[in-house]
């Protein structure tokens, strides 16, 4: 009798499993199957009976490779230059890492030769002077034309330029500038490493060509003399220069006239004309565009009408109207001072006063 899984009819003559089956004793277990490693010929393997059924892999080789080691290195490169670039400016150069230079500054007071003119209406002063044709306030510091130079763009050029005026207005045409008060607005354009210097002249001014705030600054005695008219009289010029790859320079040289009188004398008082010019050079590198600020290297001050024997380096001491300039000479000089500076002082010519 045939098992449940026979056909009725028994099993078929030549069918799988029928007569004697020579494999019923292998009995084949899950992990036997699945320790059987399975190959599929290849169609080359399946014409050349005799090859190899299993392609052996080469063994593994131990140690870094070549590929292994540019790889490292690259990485090496990369992560250094991202480091360096992180931390370097992009536009730093050696010039622009050195300290700003020291400002070098004269003051010469011009003497009258005569007595001072003066006139209760300041317009009249001003129409009967040279001063008649300057423009009034910032209208007179212009700006030239701003074209780049081999290593600044326009907009540098021009940045450096406004700096520049900025500077000026603030520092011969803000009144309370001008009445020895207000210094802050002057100092925030400049440089810091030129602070120091700035604040030591203020707090102990020296007639040393190094810390006089008159170098500075257009500053007057408010305990002598006021402004009879704010709107300061102005002429003058700005030139940009490129002087080397880091440092673009700006010279200026401008007139400024002021309208003067006694400290509360009132209106009816009569005023005079003080006449002041101030040559300067201001530096900038790429920092200090960025920044809006500048480094003042260079001052040349030439005021009057002043007394050779009064003291400008502190604050400028104008002579009024009616006043003539006193007898004797600026103080000595020491020429055994190596950290001094010449006294000047000059003589205002006629021609540079009002006639009246």
């Amino acid at each position: 009798m045939g098992g449940p899984s026979d056909p009725p009819e028994g099993t078929p003559e030549g069918a799988p499993g029928g007569g004697e089956d020579e494999y019923r004793s292998v009995v084949f277990d899950e992990s036997f199957v699945r320790a059987a490693r399975l190959q599929e010929y290849s169609a080359q393997e399946r014409i050349a009976d005799h090859a190899p059924a299993v392609r052996r892999r080469p063994p593994l080789r131990r140690g870094r490779s070549p590929q292994a080691l540019v790889l490292f290195f690259l990485i090496v490169v990369a992560f250094g230059t991202a480091l360096y670039m992180g931390v370097r400016h992009p536009y730093q150069t050696p010039a622009a890492e050195e300290p700003a230079e020291p400002l070098r500054m004269t003051v010469v007071p011009l003497a009258p030769q005569g007595e001072v003119p003066g006139a209760s209406d300041p317009e009249q002063l001003y129409a009967n002077s040279p001063a008649a044709q300057f423009r009034t306030g910032a209208q007179g510091v212009t700006l030239p034309g701003a074209r780049r130079t081999a290593h600044f763009s326009d907009s540098q050029v021009m940045n450096a330029l406004i700096t520049t005026k900025d500077y000026i207005v603030r520092s011969s045409l803000d009144p309370g500038v001008l009445t020895g008060g207000e210094t802050r607005s002057v100092r925030v354009l400049l440089a810091p490493d030129q602070l120091d210097q700035f604040d030591r002249s203020f707090a102990r001014p020296t007639a040393d060509g190094r810390h006089a705030p008159t170098g500075w600054l257009v500053r007057f005695d408010p305990s002598r003399v006021e402004l009879a008219d704010r709107a300061v009289r102005v002429q003058g010029t700005m030139q940009a220069t490129e002087t080397d790859a880091s440092t673009l320079e700006v010279t200026t040289d401008h007139t400024f006239a002021y309208a003067v009188r006694p400290a509360g004398a009132g209106r009816d008082a009569e005023a005079s004309l003080f006449t002041v010019r101030r040559e300067l050079l201001f530096r900038f590198d790429h920092d200090d565009l960025r920044l809006h600020q500048a480094q003042l290297v260079l001052s040349e001050v030439q005021a009057g009408p002043l007394s050779c024997a009064e003291d400008s380096a502190a604050r400028l001491r104008p002579l009024l109207a009616g006043r003539t300039a006193q007898e004797g000479g600026p103080a000595g000089t020491d020429p055994y001072a190596t950290d001094g500076a010449p006294v000047l002082c000059g003589s205002l010519a006629a021609t540079a006063q009002p006639k009246l």
